[in-house]
């Protein structure tokens, strides 16, 4: 009477054994090399966009007049 019918929701795996698929990367050494690629990518855009030569400007528009921004000329 002490034993508790919990043996018959068991389910009994005779020749059904499963074996764990292990990745070929761990998951945190994954993530880690996703970030490091995508930092490397994002400073090549940084140094690629940053050492471009800039167009030469051209004239202004027409009726265009240009406010004194330096205030030191008095």
């Amino acid at each position: 009477m002490a034993k508790k019918a919990n043996n018959s929701n068991r389910e009994r795996k005779i020749g059904k054994q499963t074996v764990e698929k292990k990745p070929l990367i761990d998951h945190k050494t994954k993530n880690l090399i996703w970030t490091i690629v995508t930092i490397i990518i994002l400073l090549l855009f940084f140094i690629i966009n940053n050492t471009r030569n800039e167009p030469v400007e051209g004239p202004y528009p027409p009726n265009y007049n240009p406010r004194q921004t330096n205030n030191s000329e008095n």
